[in-house]
């Protein structure tokens, strides 16, 4: 996939939301993956957080963004089994979940900014193809009070069982930057050595761009499939 191409005529311009180009219809191709330093230990399992995706089944979409503003955030995830030697993991379920650029989380009530409960925006579910890839378009999140910024996943064999739980949280320098516009609460309160929540394994493999382009996340996630 073009990235640029994918951010700056797709999905979201700075507080606009816009329609997905046919072009886009899958995401699962043409990527640039990075190489998990942890060669093939399990990722780091992390807890779901007060805000878990309630009813996946119904959300399965690769466009998790529902009607948010932020800078944009193509999210690219492989999915890999230790219990064969790392090799990609097929036909597995990935849902991911995540606060707004406000700090706040759909399906819940008790928000920073009010009652979502009858919101979905920023989750999703996907599954993975024959390299173990699985994409979600969506927005830069952002940040809550004593929470680093980060993303919600939890991956399922096909038959719902669930594999792992994890988050990825996100370099600094880069929330730094995004944080400084409008549609965000400004710096956050808390970074990632301090989260105390978030395993610093979890950091995401890379995220490159910048705020007009958007930017592209990669994370290798292992799981004993």
């Amino acid at each position: 996939m073009d990235r640029k191409k994918f951010l700056k005529k797709g999905l979201v311009g700075m507080g606009t939301i816009v329609a997905i180009p046919a072009v886009f219809a899958s995401c699962n191709n043409d990527r640039n993956d990075s190489t998990n330093s942890n060669a093939c230990a399990t990722s780091p399992s992390e807890t779901a957080g007060p805000f878990p995706i309630m009813t996946p089944a119904d959300l399965v979409r690769e466009n998790i963004i529902g009607n948010r503003a932020g800078v944009p955030l193509l999210i690219q995830f492989t999915i890999q089994d230790t219990s064969n030697n790392c090799a990609p993991l097929q036909g597995v379920l990935v849902d991911i979940w995540q606060c707004d650029a406000k700090g706040n989380y759909s399906e819940y009530n008790g928000q920073l900014d009010g009652d979502f409960t009858s919101d979905d925006f920023l989750r999703g579910r996907q599954t993975t193809d024959a390299n173990g890839k699985a994409a979600f378009i969506s927005i830069y999140p952002g940040w809550y009070p004593g929470r680093t910024p980060h993303l919600h996943i939890e991956v399922k064999n096909s038959s719902g069982s669930s594999l792992l739980i994890t988050q990825v949280s996100f370099p600094e320098s880069v929330s730094n930057t995004v944080y400084a516009n409008t549609e965000y609460r400004g710096p956050a309160d808390t970074d990632n050595s301090s989260d105390g929540i978030v395993d610093t394994r979890n950091l995401a493999d890379s995220v490159t761009g910048n705020v007009t382009d958007g930017y592209t996340l990669n994370k290798t996630i292992n799981v004993a499939g």
